[in-house]
C-alpha cells in the first residue's frame, strides 16, 4: 500500500484489470434478474465535456448500484455518428467525414475509459458503419411495406446555412435546432414516416409512463395534441352568385356549435387550392407578394397571438352548409398547413384572432352564443367572447346551452351528411429526407419506366461511399457521382438512379438500444430472444430537449417493432430520468462564452474519481449544477480522508477491545440504510454527504482511541465505507478494497446490509448556527429537550466567539436537529 493517495497510478491500475478480465461484458442469464440501464446515445464531437461527465456519471452510479444489488446489468455505449458536423469539418479542415468521425470516437473512447465508467464494451456500435446503417435501411423497407413511409411534395422548413430540410421538432422558435439559422419555407418533394398513424397510440401509451417526469410527458402530450371536434364540408360557391362548384373544403373544427357565426373563410397562404381558385387578373397579381411577406415570418410568429394579422381577399366565396350564407374567403398568415387541413371556418364573435381579423377587414361579426346575464352586440363588442352560455341564431341548437350544442350540431351533421364528428392532432408526419452526404442513403431506386422502386433486401446495405469531394456550401456530392447513382433498375434492368438523399439522423438513434441487445446480429437488426430479455431499458438518463424529438421517434419505432412481433413491449424507456445542465458563472457552459471546463485536466490534477464525486454531489441530478474548481478541490481532500481513515484501519496494530465500539457500528449501520434508500431515489447529493459523515466519524473514533478499539467494528467501518464508495468513486474504492484482502472485484461483491437493531441512535448530532450561519455541530442525547439543546449551543466556544458578547434576540429550535441563536 502506497503512503499516500496516488489517483494516477491507482486509476491506471484498475482501468487495466477491469479491461483485462472483461469485468463489465454480460450476456443473458435467465437465473437473475435484470436491469438495463442507459444514457442517451452521445455524438462523437471530439471532445468530452462535463455535460457527459454529468450524464455518464449519474448512469454509471445506477448501473454499480444494481449490480451491487444482485441483477444482471446491460450498460452498454455507442455513438450516433452520422451528421452535419462531421461534413462542416470536412470542408474546413479537408479531411474526409468518416475519418474525422473515427478519429472522435477514438479521442472520446479514451476519455470516457479515463473516467472508469462501466460500459459493456465489447457491445460499443457506430451509426455510421454499414452493418450498423444496412438495418436502417432494412427498417425503411418494412415500414414501407407496411404503408408508413411515403414521398410527396410538401412545404418545408428549410435551414440555409445547413442547406437541409428540418423536421417541425427541429425548429426551435423559428430557428434551426442545430445551427440557430432562421428557418426558410420551400416547397420540396421529400419523404416522410407516417408518425401521425400512431398518434392516439403514443398519446396513450403516455398513461404507462409513471416513471417518466410529468414535463415530458406533458411536452409529448401537447406535440401531438389531441382535438375532439367536427369536420364540415364547405362547398366553393361559382363565379356566378347562383352557382355552385363541385369543389368541397373541409374544415376541422373544434367549436362545430358556432357554426352559425362563421362570417368569413379562411386558408393558408401555402393552401394549393389559393392558386386554383383566384382567377380575377386583378387580384391574382398580390398573391405572389402576399405570399413573400407571410415567409417572411416564422411558423411561431405565424401562430402567435400577438402577431399581426394580414389577409389577402381571394375573390371567392365559399357556401355556409347550415344556413346557406356566401362568406368570403381570405388568406391569413396565422392559417398553417401544419394543423387541420389548412382551411378555418372564421368565427370573430368567438375567436380573438378571427375577431381581430374581422375588426382590421371590415367583416361582419356575428354573435351565436350570448352569456348569461348580458347582451353581447357583434358591431359594439371590444373582444371575442369564448365562454360558455345560450345558442341564438343557430338554427337547430338555439336556446341549448353551448355544452350540449355540440353534441346535437355535430349528429345534426352527419344526418345532413354534411360533417361528422372527427378527432384531430397537431402531430405531422416525420419528414425524413436530408439533403446531405453524411446520414443513411434512402435504400429506393428511380426509374422511368417502374417509377420509384425499393433496394431488393439481399442488395443491402447501399454503401455510403467514403472518399467524396464535398460540394461548395456543403452540398451533398452524392449527386455527382455516377458510381454511386447510376444502377440497373432492380424491376425491369433498365437505367435507373439512386435516391441521393440520406435519412434524418434521428432514424439512427430511434432504435440502437435495441441493437445493443445483440450487435452482432447479421440475420436482422436484432435478435429476438436478446430483445425479450433485456428490453425495455429499465433506467433512461438524457437532456430534456429531447422529449418532442428523440424521445417521441424512439417509442414510435418501439410501436411499431411491437406490432411486428420484433419487441416485447410497445414502449422503449420504463423510467426516465432528465439531467440539468452544467453552468459556470451562471451561463451554459460554451466554447463561445470562454467558460468550458476540460475534464481532461481536472483529471489530470484531481483525479476521475475526484471529478466523478463533484459532478454528483454539487447538485441533485434534475437540477442545473454550478461549476467550482473549489469545489472539486475539496471532493479531492475529502478522497484523501477516506483513504487515510482505511489504510490507517489496515496499518493499526494497538490493542482489541471488542466493548469500545461506542457509536461507531451505529454510525456505520445507520449510513448504510442512509446511502441505500438515496441511491436508490437518486438522491446522489445527500448519499455523499452521509458517506463524509461516516469517514469523520471513523477519523474522530481513530484519534479518540489512539492505541485500544474495537478491532471488530473499525474493520466493519471500513468494508462499508469501501462498498459505500464503489459506486461513487469505483477506482479508489477497488484500491481500498485489495488492500483489505478482500477478493475482486468490489464492483461484484454484494451492497451491505444494515442491522435494524444499531440503525437507532442513542446520540444525534446537533446543528448549531449563529444568525443562519453554521458554527458548530455537537453530539448530544437522543430525545434531548428545549432547553437542554439551548444549554448546550451556549456552552459551544466556536459559538460563543460567533456571538462576541451580543444580546441574542431570540433563538429558534428544531428538535432533535437544530438551533439557531440570533443576535440583535
Amino acid at each position: 500500500m502506497a503512503p499516500r493517495y496516488d489517483f494516477q497510478a491507482i486509476e491506471r491500475k484498475w482501468r487495466d484489470r477491469w479491461t483485462a478480465s472483461g469485468l463489465y461484458q454480460v450476456d443473458e442469464d435467465p437465473q437473475k434478474p435484470k436491469k438495463y440501464v442507459l444514457e442517451m446515445f452521445p455524438y462523437p464531437s471530439g471532445e468530452l465535456h462535463m455535460g457527459h461527465v454529468r450524464n455518464y456519471g449519474i448512469a454509471d452510479v445506477i448501473a454499480r448500484y444494481y449490480v451491487m444489488q444482485g441483477y444482471n446489468v446491460l450498460h452498454p455505449i455507442g455513438w450516433d455518428a452520422f451528421g452535419l458536423p462531421a461534413e462542416n469539418a470536412a470542408i474546413q479542415r479537408g479531411v474526409q467525414p468518416a475519418e474525422w468521425t473515427d478519429s472522435n470516437i477514438a479521442s472520446m473512447t479514451e476519455g470516457l475509459k479515463s473516467l472508469g465508467f462501466s460500459y459493456d464494451w465489447s457491445r460499443e456500435v457506430n451509426t455510421s458503419k454499414p452493418e450498423y446503417y444496412r438495418w436502417g435501411q432494412w427498417i425503411f423497407l418494412k415500414f414501407l411495406e407496411r404503408g408508413l413511409v411515403y414521398r410527396k411534395k410538401a412545404p418545408v422548413n428549410w435551414c440555409p446555412s445547413c442547406e437541409t430540410v428540418l423536421a417541425n421538432e427541429q425548429v426551435k422558435d423559428g430557428r434551426c435546432w442545430r445551427c440557430e439559422t432562421l428557418v426558410e419555407p420551400r416547397e420540396l418533394a421529400q419523404w416522410f414516416f407516417k408518425i401521425t398513424g400512431y398518434a392516439q397510440p403514443l398519446l396513450d401509451g403516455l398513461a404507462e409512463l409513471e416513471g417518466w417526469p410529468e414535463r415530458v410527458k406533458l411536452m409529448q402530450e401537447n406535440w401531438i395534441g389531441r382535438s375532439e371536434g367536427a369536420s364540415v364540408d364547405f362547398r366553393l360557391a361559382g363565379l356566378d352568385e347562383d352557382t355552385v362548384e363541385d369543389e368541397i373544403i373541409t374544415v376541422f373544427t373544434t367549436r362545430p356549435d358556432t357554426l352559425y357565426g362563421a362570417t368569413f373563410f379562411l386558408l393558408a397562404p401555402e393552401h394549393e387550392l389559393a392558386d386554383k381558385i383566384i382567377v380575377d387578373d386583378d387580384i391574382r397579381p398580390g398573391l405572389a407578394d402576399f405570399r413573400a411577406r407571410v415567409a417572411a415570418q416564422t411558423s411561431i410568429d405565424r401562430a402567435s397571438a400577438e402577431n399581426e394579422k394580414l389577409g389577402f381577399f381571394t375573390g371567392r366565396y365559399v357556401i355556409n352548409p347550415l344556413n346557406d350564407k356566401h362568406i368570403p374567403i381570405y388568406l391569413a398568415n396565422y392559417v398553417l398547413m401544419g394543423y387541420g387541413t389548412g382551411a378555418v371556418m372564421a368565427v370573430p364573435a368567438h375567436d380573438q384572432r378571427d375577431f381581430e381579423f374581422a375588426r382590421k377587414y371590415g367583416l361582419p361579426v356575428d354573435v351565436v352564443i350570448q352569456p348569461s346575464g348580458e347582451l353581447l352586440d357583434g358591431a359594439t363588442m371590444a373582444a371575442a367572447y369564448s365562454g360558455d352560455g345560450v345558442m341564438i341564431e343557430s338554427g337547430v341548437i338555439t336556446g341549448l346551452s353551448s355544452a350540449d350544442a355540440l353534441s346535437r350540431i355535430i349528429a345534426y351533421l352527419e344526418e345532413k351528411k354534411i360533417g361528422k364528428g372527427a378527432i384531430n392532432y397537431k402531430l405531422r408526419d416525420w419528414l425524413i429526407s436530408r439533403q446531405r452526404y453524411w446520414g443513411n442513403p434512402i435504400p429506393v431506386i428511380y426509374c422511368d419506366k417502374c417509377g420509384v422502386v425499393p433496394v431488393p433486401e439481399a442488395d443491402l446495405p447501399v454503401l455510403l461511399p467514403t472518399e467524396v469531394v464535398m460540394g461548395e456550401n456543403g452540398r451533398s456530392p452524392l449527386g455527382d457521382m455516377p458510381s454511386f447513382v447510376d444502377v440497373p433498375c432492380p424491376s425491369c434492368g433498365g437505367p435507373g438512379r439512386r435516391e441521393t438523399e440520406t435519412m434524418d439522423t434521428f432514424t439512427c438513434s430511434s432504435w440502437y438500444f435495441l441493437r445493443y441487445t445483440s450487435p452482432g446480429s447479421t440475420a436482422g437488426p436484432f435478435d429476438k430472444a436478446a430483445v425479450d430479455y433485456w428490453m425495455p431499458v429499465d433506467q433512461y438518463i438524457g437532456g430534456i430537449e429531447h422529449a418532442v424529438m428523440h424521445l417521441l421517434y424512439a417509442r414510435f419505432f418501439t410501436h411499431v417493432f411491437y406490432e411486428m412481433g420484433l419487441a416485447p413491449t410497445p414502449e422503449p424507456f420504463v423510467n426516465l430520468l432528465t439531467q440539468g445542465m452544467v453552468i459556470k458563472d451562471g451561463q451554459k457552459m460554451s466554447k463561445s462564452k470562454g467558460n468550458v471546463v476540460d475534464p481532461n485536466m481536472m483529471m489530470e490534477r484531481y483525479g476521475a474519481d475526484a471529478c466523478r464525486l463533484f459532478i454528483l454531489f454539487a447538485a441533485p441530478p434534475e437540477m442545473d449544477l454550478e461549476w467550482s474548481d473549489k469545489g472539486v478541490e475539496g471532493i479531492y481532500r475529502f478522497l484523501n480522508r477516506a483513504w487515510r481513515v482505511v489504510t490507517e484501519n489496515i496499518s493499526w496494530s494497538g490493542q482489541d477491545a471488542p466493548d469500545l465500539a461506542g457509536d461507531l457500528r451505529g454510525l456505520t449501520h445507520r449510513t448504510i440504510k442512509k446511502v441505500g434508500e438515496d441511491v436508490a431515489r437518486f438522491n446522489f447529493n445527500t448519499a455523499i454527504s452521509a458517506i463524509m459523515e461516516l469517514v469523520n466519524g471513523m477519523s474522530k473514533y481513530n484519534e479518540s482511541n489512539a492505541s485500544i478499539r474495537d478491532a471488530g467494528a473499525v474493520r466493519e467501518a471500513s468494508w462499508a465505507l469501501t462498498l459505500l464508495l464503489a459506486p461513487f468513486a469505483p477506482h479508489l474504492a477497488e484500491e481500498l478494497w485489495e488492500a483489505q484482502g478482500a477478493a475482486y472485484s468490489v464492483h461484484s461483491a454484494g451492497w451491505p446490509a444494515f442491522d435494524s437493531d444499531l440503525v437507532v441512535s442513542d446520540t444525534i448530532t446537533l446543528i448549531v448556527q449563529v444568525n443562519g450561519k453554521l458554527r458548530d455541530r455537537v453530539e448530544a442525547p437522543a430525545g434531548i429537550g428545549r432547553e437542554d439543546m439551548e444549554t448546550l449551543a451556549r456552552s459551544s466556544e466556536n459559538v460563543l466567539k460567533h456571538l462576541g458578547g451580543r444580546e441574542i434576540a431570540k433563538i429558534i429550535a428544531v428538535p432533535g436537529k437544530l438551533i439557531n441563536i440570533v443576535t440583535k
